[in-house]
Protein backbone atom coordinates (compact mmCIF):
# COMPACT_ATOMS: atom_id res chain seq x y z
CA UNK A 1 0.00 0.00 0.00
CA UNK A 2 1.45 3.71 -0.66
CA UNK A 3 0.96 5.45 2.47
CA UNK A 4 -1.72 7.96 2.71
CA UNK A 5 -2.43 10.08 5.13
CA UNK A 6 -6.29 9.68 6.96
CA UNK A 7 -7.26 13.33 6.68
CA UNK A 8 -6.61 13.01 2.50
CA UNK A 9 -7.84 9.31 2.17
CA UNK A 10 -11.40 11.72 3.86
CA UNK A 11 -10.84 14.15 1.49
CA UNK A 12 -10.65 11.18 -1.58
CA UNK A 13 -14.09 9.49 -0.19
CA UNK A 14 -15.59 12.85 0.30
CA UNK A 15 -16.48 11.44 3.67
CA UNK A 16 -16.54 13.35 7.23
CA UNK A 17 -13.53 12.39 9.45
CA UNK A 18 -13.89 11.17 13.14
CA UNK A 19 -13.08 12.91 15.51
CA UNK A 20 -12.58 16.11 13.33
CA UNK A 21 -8.75 16.82 12.61
CA UNK A 22 -6.14 18.30 10.84
CA UNK A 23 -3.05 16.88 8.79
CA UNK A 24 -0.78 17.32 11.47
CA UNK A 25 -2.77 15.06 13.91
CA UNK A 26 -4.48 12.18 11.98
CA UNK A 27 -2.49 8.94 11.68
CA UNK A 28 -1.02 7.73 7.81
CA UNK A 29 -2.40 4.30 6.57
CA UNK A 30 0.74 2.37 5.92
CA UNK A 31 -0.41 -1.04 5.84
CA UNK A 32 -3.28 -2.46 3.66
CA UNK A 33 -7.00 -1.78 2.89
CA UNK A 34 -9.32 -4.69 4.33
CA UNK A 35 -12.71 -5.82 3.33
CA UNK A 36 -11.99 -8.52 6.48
CA UNK A 37 -11.19 -7.26 9.80
CA UNK A 38 -9.05 -10.80 10.08
CA UNK A 39 -6.47 -9.54 7.40
CA UNK A 40 -6.26 -6.35 8.85
CA UNK A 41 -2.41 -5.86 10.43
CA UNK A 42 -0.62 -2.69 12.11
CA UNK A 43 -1.41 0.42 10.15
CA UNK A 44 -4.09 -0.72 7.44
CA UNK A 45 -7.02 0.59 6.85
CA UNK A 46 -10.44 -1.52 6.92
CA UNK A 47 -13.41 -0.97 4.89
CA UNK A 48 -16.63 -2.04 7.03
CA UNK A 49 -18.83 -3.24 3.82
CA UNK A 50 -22.54 -4.48 4.60
CA UNK A 51 -23.36 -7.41 3.52
CA UNK A 52 -26.34 -9.97 3.08
CA UNK A 53 -25.51 -11.98 6.33
CA UNK A 54 -22.88 -9.60 8.10
CA UNK A 55 -22.48 -5.80 9.07
CA UNK A 56 -18.61 -4.96 8.80
CA UNK A 57 -19.56 -2.30 11.22
CA UNK A 58 -20.01 -5.24 13.82
CA UNK A 59 -15.89 -6.17 12.89
CA UNK A 60 -14.77 -2.51 13.70
CA UNK A 61 -12.99 -3.51 17.15
CA UNK A 62 -11.78 -6.71 16.09
CA UNK A 63 -9.65 -4.93 13.33
CA UNK A 64 -8.61 -2.43 15.48
CA UNK A 65 -7.08 -4.68 17.96
CA UNK A 66 -5.48 -6.29 15.00
CA UNK A 67 -3.58 -2.86 13.79
CA UNK A 68 -6.20 -0.88 11.79
CA UNK A 69 -5.36 2.85 12.27
CA UNK A 70 -8.82 3.97 11.17
CA UNK A 71 -12.18 2.08 9.40
CA UNK A 72 -14.69 3.90 6.53
CA UNK A 73 -18.02 3.39 7.82
CA UNK A 74 -20.96 4.48 6.76
CA UNK A 75 -22.87 5.47 9.59
CA UNK A 76 -20.54 7.29 12.91
CA UNK A 77 -20.09 4.40 15.54
CA UNK A 78 -19.77 5.23 18.85
CA UNK A 79 -15.74 6.00 19.44
CA UNK A 80 -15.72 3.57 23.04
CA UNK A 81 -17.51 0.76 20.99
CA UNK A 82 -15.24 0.98 18.02
CA UNK A 83 -12.62 0.62 20.61
CA UNK A 84 -11.53 4.51 20.53
CA UNK A 85 -10.86 4.04 16.60
CA UNK A 86 -10.49 6.72 13.69
CA UNK A 87 -13.32 6.78 11.14
CA UNK A 88 -14.02 8.09 7.92
CA UNK A 89 -18.10 8.10 7.64
CA UNK A 90 -19.29 7.96 4.32
CA UNK A 91 -22.65 7.61 2.63
CA UNK A 92 -21.43 4.20 0.64
CA UNK A 93 -18.53 2.31 1.90
CA UNK A 94 -18.27 -0.02 -1.26
CA UNK A 95 -18.38 3.28 -3.69
CA UNK A 96 -15.63 4.64 -0.79
CA UNK A 97 -13.49 1.85 -1.67
CA UNK A 98 -13.54 2.77 -5.38
CA UNK A 99 -13.01 6.37 -5.09
CA UNK A 100 -10.25 5.32 -2.79
CA UNK A 101 -8.53 3.07 -5.43
CA UNK A 102 -8.96 5.40 -8.26
CA UNK A 103 -7.22 8.19 -6.23
CA UNK A 104 -4.38 6.09 -5.02
CA UNK A 105 -3.96 5.23 -8.89
CA UNK A 106 -3.78 8.54 -10.17
CA UNK A 107 -0.82 9.44 -7.72
CA UNK A 108 0.74 6.84 -9.88
CA UNK A 109 0.01 6.87 -12.87
CA UNK A 110 3.30 8.32 -14.42
CA UNK A 111 5.32 5.17 -13.85
CA UNK A 112 2.34 2.70 -13.97
CA UNK A 113 0.97 0.53 -16.51
CA UNK A 114 -2.78 -0.97 -16.18
CA UNK A 115 -3.55 -4.26 -17.80
CA UNK A 116 -7.01 -5.45 -17.85
CA UNK A 117 -8.23 -8.84 -18.44
CA UNK A 118 -12.01 -9.69 -19.30
CA UNK A 119 -13.90 -12.66 -20.76
CA UNK A 120 -16.41 -15.53 -20.38
CA UNK A 121 -13.67 -17.72 -19.61
CA UNK A 122 -9.93 -17.95 -18.90
CA UNK A 123 -9.27 -14.68 -17.03
CA UNK A 124 -7.97 -15.79 -13.72
CA UNK A 125 -5.19 -18.26 -15.80
CA UNK A 126 -4.49 -15.03 -18.01
CA UNK A 127 -4.16 -12.71 -15.10
CA UNK A 128 -1.43 -15.19 -13.92
CA UNK A 129 0.42 -15.59 -16.51
CA UNK A 130 0.28 -12.26 -16.74
CA UNK A 131 1.53 -11.77 -13.43
CA UNK A 132 4.49 -14.04 -14.20
CA UNK A 133 5.66 -12.43 -17.58
CA UNK A 134 5.27 -8.85 -16.98
CA UNK A 135 7.17 -9.55 -13.31
CA UNK A 136 10.36 -9.99 -15.21
CA UNK A 137 9.78 -6.70 -16.86
CA UNK A 138 9.45 -5.05 -13.72
CA UNK A 139 7.47 -5.05 -10.05
CA UNK A 140 4.07 -6.65 -10.35
CA UNK A 141 1.05 -6.43 -8.70
CA UNK A 142 -1.85 -8.62 -9.71
CA UNK A 143 -4.87 -9.62 -8.48
CA UNK A 144 -5.40 -12.16 -6.03
CA UNK A 145 -7.72 -15.16 -7.26
CA UNK A 146 -9.98 -14.45 -8.94
CA UNK A 147 -10.64 -10.84 -7.27
CA UNK A 148 -12.67 -9.13 -10.45
CA UNK A 149 -15.61 -6.95 -8.97
CA UNK A 150 -16.63 -3.43 -7.44
CA UNK A 151 -14.63 -5.15 -4.10
CA UNK A 152 -11.62 -7.25 -5.91
CA UNK A 153 -10.63 -4.28 -8.16
CA UNK A 154 -9.99 -1.80 -5.73
CA UNK A 155 -7.98 -4.10 -3.65
CA UNK A 156 -5.87 -5.04 -5.94
CA UNK A 157 -5.41 -1.37 -6.82
CA UNK A 158 -4.88 -0.19 -3.49
CA UNK A 159 -2.65 -2.99 -2.95
CA UNK A 160 0.55 -0.97 -5.31
CA UNK A 161 3.77 0.10 -3.61
CA UNK A 162 5.67 2.75 -4.73
CA UNK A 163 7.93 0.65 -6.36
CA UNK A 164 5.24 -0.69 -8.81
CA UNK A 165 5.70 -0.56 -12.50
CA UNK A 166 2.85 -2.84 -14.10
CA UNK A 167 -0.84 -3.75 -12.48
CA UNK A 168 -2.78 -7.03 -13.81
CA UNK A 169 -6.63 -6.64 -13.15
CA UNK A 170 -8.90 -9.16 -14.04
CA UNK A 171 -12.47 -7.72 -14.42
CA UNK A 172 -15.72 -9.84 -14.19
CA UNK A 173 -19.17 -8.34 -15.38
CA UNK A 174 -22.90 -9.71 -14.79
CA UNK A 175 -24.48 -7.34 -16.48
CA UNK A 176 -24.04 -3.93 -19.03
CA UNK A 177 -22.50 -1.04 -17.13
CA UNK A 178 -20.11 -2.93 -14.68
CA UNK A 179 -16.97 -2.81 -16.93
CA UNK A 180 -17.69 0.59 -17.42
CA UNK A 181 -17.46 0.87 -13.95
CA UNK A 182 -14.45 -0.59 -12.93
CA UNK A 183 -12.64 1.22 -15.87
CA UNK A 184 -13.76 4.31 -14.42
CA UNK A 185 -11.93 2.79 -11.05
CA UNK A 186 -8.87 1.56 -12.84
CA UNK A 187 -8.55 2.81 -16.80
CA UNK A 188 -6.72 0.82 -19.12
CA UNK A 189 -3.74 1.20 -20.47
CA UNK A 190 -4.01 -2.50 -22.65
CA UNK A 191 -7.00 -4.42 -22.83
CA UNK A 192 -7.40 -7.95 -23.39
CA UNK A 193 -10.87 -9.79 -24.18
CA UNK A 194 -10.26 -13.64 -24.71
CA UNK A 195 -13.80 -14.68 -25.67
CA UNK A 196 -17.71 -13.92 -25.57
CA UNK A 197 -18.97 -17.38 -24.28
CA UNK A 198 -21.75 -18.65 -22.52
CA UNK A 199 -21.14 -17.40 -18.62
CA UNK A 200 -23.79 -15.85 -17.06
CA UNK A 201 -26.00 -15.42 -20.18
CA UNK A 202 -29.18 -16.40 -17.53
CA UNK A 203 -28.55 -12.70 -15.75
CA UNK A 204 -27.27 -10.96 -19.45
CA UNK A 205 -29.89 -12.22 -21.32
CA UNK A 206 -28.31 -13.13 -24.01
CA UNK A 207 -24.76 -13.68 -25.99
CA UNK A 208 -25.48 -10.51 -27.36
CA UNK A 209 -25.53 -8.47 -24.13
CA UNK A 210 -22.54 -10.08 -23.15
CA UNK A 211 -20.45 -8.89 -26.10
CA UNK A 212 -21.79 -5.37 -25.41
CA UNK A 213 -20.77 -5.56 -22.05
CA UNK A 214 -17.56 -7.03 -22.47
CA UNK A 215 -16.86 -4.69 -25.22
CA UNK A 216 -17.17 -1.72 -22.70
CA UNK A 217 -13.27 -2.64 -21.50
CA UNK A 218 -11.87 -1.62 -24.58
CA UNK A 219 -14.22 1.10 -25.12
CA UNK A 220 -12.19 2.68 -21.68
CA UNK A 221 -8.79 2.78 -23.93
CA UNK A 222 -7.64 6.22 -24.90
CA UNK A 223 -5.95 7.12 -28.14
CA UNK A 224 -2.33 5.62 -27.08
CA UNK A 225 -4.04 2.30 -25.62
CA UNK A 226 -3.56 -0.64 -26.71
CA UNK A 227 -6.66 -3.52 -27.17
CA UNK A 228 -5.36 -7.41 -27.59
CA UNK A 229 -8.55 -9.28 -29.43
CA UNK A 230 -8.82 -12.90 -29.78
CA UNK A 231 -8.97 -13.00 -33.66
CA UNK A 232 -10.66 -16.52 -33.27
CA UNK A 233 -13.92 -15.00 -31.72
CA UNK A 234 -15.49 -13.04 -34.37
CA UNK A 235 -17.39 -11.22 -31.32
CA UNK A 236 -14.13 -10.01 -30.32
CA UNK A 237 -12.62 -9.59 -32.96
CA UNK A 238 -15.28 -7.14 -34.08
CA UNK A 239 -14.68 -5.04 -30.89
CA UNK A 240 -12.08 -3.45 -32.76
CA UNK A 241 -14.65 -0.74 -34.21
CA UNK A 242 -15.47 0.30 -30.41
CA UNK A 243 -12.07 1.31 -30.09
CA UNK A 244 -9.80 4.56 -30.87
CA UNK A 245 -6.46 2.49 -29.24
CA UNK A 246 -4.41 0.44 -31.45
CA UNK A 247 -5.61 -3.23 -31.83
CA UNK A 248 -3.32 -6.61 -32.04
CA UNK A 249 -5.76 -9.57 -32.61
CA UNK A 250 -3.92 -12.85 -31.54
CA UNK A 251 -4.89 -16.73 -32.18
CA UNK A 252 -4.69 -18.97 -35.04
CA UNK A 253 -5.83 -16.89 -37.98
CA UNK A 254 -4.03 -16.34 -40.52
CA UNK A 255 -4.43 -12.52 -40.39
CA UNK A 256 -3.57 -12.47 -36.40
CA UNK A 257 -0.71 -10.54 -35.53
CA UNK A 258 0.78 -12.73 -32.91
CA UNK A 259 -0.73 -16.14 -33.94
CA UNK A 260 0.45 -19.90 -33.04
CA UNK A 261 1.39 -22.54 -35.11
CA UNK A 262 2.07 -26.03 -35.08
CA UNK A 263 0.11 -26.56 -31.91
CA UNK A 264 0.66 -30.26 -30.32
CA UNK A 265 -0.22 -31.42 -27.03
CA UNK A 266 1.70 -34.14 -25.34
CA UNK A 267 0.37 -36.94 -23.32
CA UNK A 268 0.44 -34.97 -20.17
CA UNK A 269 -2.01 -32.63 -21.53
CA UNK A 270 0.42 -29.72 -21.84
CA UNK A 271 0.74 -28.01 -25.40
CA UNK A 272 3.44 -26.25 -27.18
CA UNK A 273 3.78 -23.97 -30.37
CA UNK A 274 5.49 -21.81 -32.39
CA UNK A 275 4.67 -18.33 -31.54
CA UNK A 276 5.01 -15.69 -34.42
CA UNK A 277 4.70 -12.01 -34.26
CA UNK A 278 5.98 -9.03 -35.95
CA UNK A 279 8.90 -8.99 -33.44
CA UNK A 280 9.75 -12.39 -34.12
CA UNK A 281 9.51 -16.70 -33.62
CA UNK A 282 9.78 -18.50 -30.75
CA UNK A 283 9.05 -22.29 -29.45
CA UNK A 284 6.47 -21.98 -26.56
CA UNK A 285 6.58 -25.26 -24.28
CA UNK A 286 3.28 -24.42 -21.70
CA UNK A 287 3.79 -26.15 -18.25
CA UNK A 288 -0.06 -25.60 -17.90
CA UNK A 289 -2.66 -28.35 -18.87
CA UNK A 290 -4.81 -28.11 -21.78
CA UNK A 291 -4.97 -26.85 -24.96
CA UNK A 292 -6.77 -23.87 -24.27
CA UNK A 293 -4.47 -22.42 -22.84
CA UNK A 294 -3.10 -21.63 -25.91
CA UNK A 295 -4.66 -18.96 -26.68
CA UNK A 296 -4.62 -17.17 -22.82
CA UNK A 297 -0.85 -17.35 -23.65
CA UNK A 298 -0.92 -15.81 -26.88
CA UNK A 299 -2.82 -13.10 -25.36
CA UNK A 300 0.24 -12.33 -22.73
CA UNK A 301 2.94 -12.37 -25.40
CA UNK A 302 1.02 -9.57 -27.27
CA UNK A 303 0.93 -7.27 -24.32
CA UNK A 304 4.62 -8.20 -23.46
CA UNK A 305 5.70 -7.70 -26.63
CA UNK A 306 3.58 -4.30 -27.10
CA UNK A 307 5.42 -3.24 -24.02
CA UNK A 308 8.96 -4.06 -25.26
CA UNK A 309 9.80 -7.60 -23.76
CA UNK A 310 12.20 -9.52 -26.34
CA UNK A 311 10.07 -12.77 -28.37
CA UNK A 312 12.40 -14.97 -26.95
CA UNK A 313 11.99 -13.73 -23.60
CA UNK A 314 8.68 -13.90 -23.92
CA UNK A 315 8.38 -17.69 -25.27
CA UNK A 316 10.77 -18.59 -22.12
CA UNK A 317 8.68 -16.77 -19.52
CA UNK A 318 5.53 -18.56 -20.78
CA UNK A 319 7.43 -21.75 -20.96
CA UNK A 320 8.56 -20.96 -17.43
CA UNK A 321 5.11 -19.92 -15.59
CA UNK A 322 3.31 -22.62 -13.52
CA UNK A 323 -0.14 -22.80 -12.10
CA UNK A 324 -0.53 -19.80 -9.98
CA UNK A 325 -4.57 -20.05 -9.09
CA UNK A 326 -6.36 -22.81 -6.70
CA UNK A 327 -9.05 -25.36 -8.59
CA UNK A 328 -8.30 -23.83 -11.85
CA UNK A 329 -6.19 -27.43 -13.96
CA UNK A 330 -4.92 -28.52 -10.38
CA UNK A 331 -3.27 -31.53 -10.93
CA UNK A 332 -2.56 -33.61 -8.15
CA UNK A 333 -0.55 -37.28 -8.58
CA UNK A 334 -1.91 -39.74 -5.52
CA UNK A 335 0.15 -41.98 -4.07
CA UNK A 336 -1.44 -44.70 -5.48
CA UNK A 337 -1.17 -43.61 -9.40
CA UNK A 338 -4.61 -41.92 -9.83
CA UNK A 339 -4.39 -38.42 -10.97
CA UNK A 340 -6.74 -35.81 -9.52
CA UNK A 341 -7.79 -32.94 -11.91
CA UNK A 342 -9.81 -30.44 -10.10
CA UNK A 343 -11.25 -27.64 -12.16
CA UNK A 344 -13.81 -26.52 -10.09
CA UNK A 345 -13.47 -23.43 -9.35
CA UNK A 346 -16.58 -22.39 -11.86
CA UNK A 347 -17.72 -23.86 -14.76
CA UNK A 348 -19.38 -22.65 -18.14
CA UNK A 349 -20.04 -24.68 -21.21
CA UNK A 350 -16.71 -23.08 -22.88
CA UNK A 351 -14.70 -23.93 -19.96
CA UNK A 352 -16.47 -27.26 -19.54
CA UNK A 353 -15.52 -27.89 -23.11
CA UNK A 354 -11.94 -27.40 -22.75
CA UNK A 355 -11.63 -28.95 -19.36
CA UNK A 356 -12.91 -32.51 -21.22
CA UNK A 357 -10.53 -32.32 -24.14
CA UNK A 358 -7.83 -31.60 -21.77
CA UNK A 359 -9.42 -34.93 -19.70
CA UNK A 360 -9.27 -36.76 -23.06
CA UNK A 361 -5.31 -35.48 -23.51
CA UNK A 362 -4.60 -36.74 -20.53
CA UNK A 363 -5.40 -39.60 -20.55
CA UNK A 364 -4.79 -41.56 -23.71
CA UNK A 365 -3.78 -44.32 -22.26
CA UNK A 366 -5.86 -44.56 -19.30
CA UNK A 367 -9.12 -44.48 -18.30
CA UNK A 368 -10.65 -41.22 -17.93
CA UNK A 369 -13.33 -40.19 -15.69
CA UNK A 370 -15.36 -36.57 -15.73
CA UNK A 371 -17.50 -36.01 -12.76
CA UNK A 372 -19.29 -33.12 -13.58
CA UNK A 373 -21.73 -30.92 -11.63
CA UNK A 374 -23.99 -28.16 -12.34
CA UNK A 375 -23.07 -24.87 -14.24
CA UNK A 376 -25.38 -22.40 -13.03
CA UNK A 377 -26.34 -19.11 -14.99
CA UNK A 378 -27.38 -20.69 -17.93
CA UNK A 379 -30.95 -19.31 -17.84
CA UNK A 380 -33.53 -20.85 -20.70
CA UNK A 381 -30.20 -22.67 -22.09
CA UNK A 382 -29.29 -24.52 -19.46
CA UNK A 383 -31.17 -27.73 -19.72
CA UNK A 384 -29.53 -27.82 -23.67
CA UNK A 385 -26.04 -27.06 -22.77
CA UNK A 386 -25.76 -29.26 -20.13
CA UNK A 387 -27.00 -32.35 -22.52
CA UNK A 388 -24.59 -30.98 -24.99
CA UNK A 389 -21.59 -31.41 -22.52
CA UNK A 390 -22.80 -34.80 -22.13
CA UNK A 391 -22.77 -35.76 -25.47
CA UNK A 392 -19.27 -34.25 -26.16
CA UNK A 393 -17.90 -36.16 -22.93
CA UNK A 394 -19.23 -39.70 -25.12
CA UNK A 395 -17.75 -38.12 -28.49
CA UNK A 396 -14.36 -37.62 -26.29
CA UNK A 397 -13.91 -41.00 -25.45
CA UNK A 398 -14.26 -39.93 -21.72
CA UNK A 399 -14.23 -43.80 -19.74
CA UNK A 400 -16.73 -42.96 -17.28
CA UNK A 401 -18.94 -39.90 -16.90
CA UNK A 402 -20.74 -39.23 -13.37
CA UNK A 403 -23.26 -36.02 -12.96
CA UNK A 404 -23.76 -35.28 -9.65
CA UNK A 405 -26.55 -33.15 -8.51
CA UNK A 406 -30.19 -32.44 -9.73
CA UNK A 407 -28.89 -29.37 -12.05
CA UNK A 408 -26.27 -31.72 -13.77
CA UNK A 409 -29.21 -34.67 -14.42
CA UNK A 410 -29.09 -32.97 -18.26
CA UNK A 411 -25.76 -34.39 -18.89
CA UNK A 412 -26.40 -37.55 -17.91
CA UNK A 413 -28.96 -37.32 -20.12
CA UNK A 414 -27.06 -36.00 -23.58
CA UNK A 415 -24.07 -38.60 -22.50
CA UNK A 416 -26.60 -42.18 -22.65
CA UNK A 417 -29.00 -40.17 -25.53
CA UNK A 418 -28.77 -43.44 -28.19
CA UNK A 419 -28.65 -46.97 -28.48
CA UNK A 420 -25.80 -48.38 -26.67
CA UNK A 421 -24.28 -45.11 -25.58
CA UNK A 422 -22.78 -44.17 -22.26
CA UNK A 423 -23.62 -47.36 -20.44
CA UNK A 424 -20.73 -46.49 -17.81
CA UNK A 425 -22.03 -43.04 -17.47
CA UNK A 426 -23.64 -42.21 -14.21
CA UNK A 427 -25.97 -39.91 -12.22
CA UNK A 428 -26.10 -39.51 -8.47
CA UNK A 429 -27.83 -37.20 -6.64
CA UNK A 430 -25.21 -35.48 -4.02
CA UNK A 431 -21.44 -34.85 -3.77
CA UNK A 432 -21.43 -37.89 -0.80
CA UNK A 433 -22.83 -40.47 -3.84
CA UNK A 434 -20.16 -39.26 -6.16
CA UNK A 435 -17.21 -39.68 -3.84
CA UNK A 436 -18.82 -43.16 -1.92
CA UNK A 437 -18.57 -44.31 -6.13
CA UNK A 438 -15.11 -42.74 -6.66
CA UNK A 439 -14.08 -44.46 -3.74
CA UNK A 440 -15.24 -47.92 -4.85
CA UNK A 441 -14.38 -47.68 -8.67
CA UNK A 442 -11.08 -45.82 -9.09
CA UNK A 443 -7.91 -47.66 -9.74
CA UNK A 444 -4.15 -47.14 -10.42
CA UNK A 445 -4.02 -45.03 -13.41
CA UNK A 446 -7.20 -43.35 -13.55
CA UNK A 447 -7.29 -39.57 -14.51
CA UNK A 448 -10.40 -38.14 -12.65
CA UNK A 449 -11.67 -34.53 -13.56
CA UNK A 450 -13.77 -32.67 -11.29
CA UNK A 451 -15.72 -29.57 -12.71
CA UNK A 452 -18.38 -27.34 -11.73
CA UNK A 453 -19.27 -24.16 -11.04
CA UNK A 454 -18.18 -22.92 -7.34
CA UNK A 455 -21.77 -23.24 -5.70
CA UNK A 456 -21.99 -27.34 -6.77
CA UNK A 457 -19.00 -27.87 -4.17
CA UNK A 458 -17.23 -30.29 -6.68
CA UNK A 459 -13.90 -28.63 -5.98
CA UNK A 460 -14.53 -29.60 -2.44
CA UNK A 461 -14.65 -33.29 -3.57
CA UNK A 462 -12.06 -32.87 -5.73
CA UNK A 463 -9.63 -32.00 -2.70
CA UNK A 464 -11.28 -35.10 -0.47
CA UNK A 465 -10.57 -37.48 -3.73
CA UNK A 466 -6.68 -35.68 -4.07
CA UNK A 467 -6.11 -36.39 -0.39
CA UNK A 468 -7.22 -39.76 -0.24
CA UNK A 469 -5.04 -42.79 -1.99
CA UNK A 470 -1.86 -42.44 0.08
CA UNK A 471 1.06 -40.07 0.01
CA UNK A 472 2.48 -38.63 -3.18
Amino acid sequence: MIPVPLTEVAEAVGGRLVPPSTAAFAPTVVGPVVTDSREATMGSLYVARVGETADGHDFVPGAVAAGAVASITSRELDRSAAAGSWQVVVGDTDAALGDLARHVLTRQRDHVTVVAVTGSSGKTGTKDLLATVLGELGPTVAARESYNGEVGVPLTVLRLEPTSRYLVLEMGARGIGHLSYLTRIAPPDVAVVLNVGHAHVGEFGSQDAVEQAKGELVEALGDNGTAVLNADDERVRRMASRTRAAVVLVGTAADADVRAERISVDDEGRPSFVLHAPQGSADVSLALHGEHHVGNALAVAAVALRLGMPCDAVASSLSRAVPASRWRMEVVERGDGVRVVNDAYNANPDSVRAALKALASMGRRRRTWAVLGEMLELGEESAAEHAAIGTLATELGISRLVAVGPGARPVHTGATRGEGRGPAHVYVPDVDSAHALLAAELRPGDVVLFKSSRDSGLRWLGERVAAEGGPS
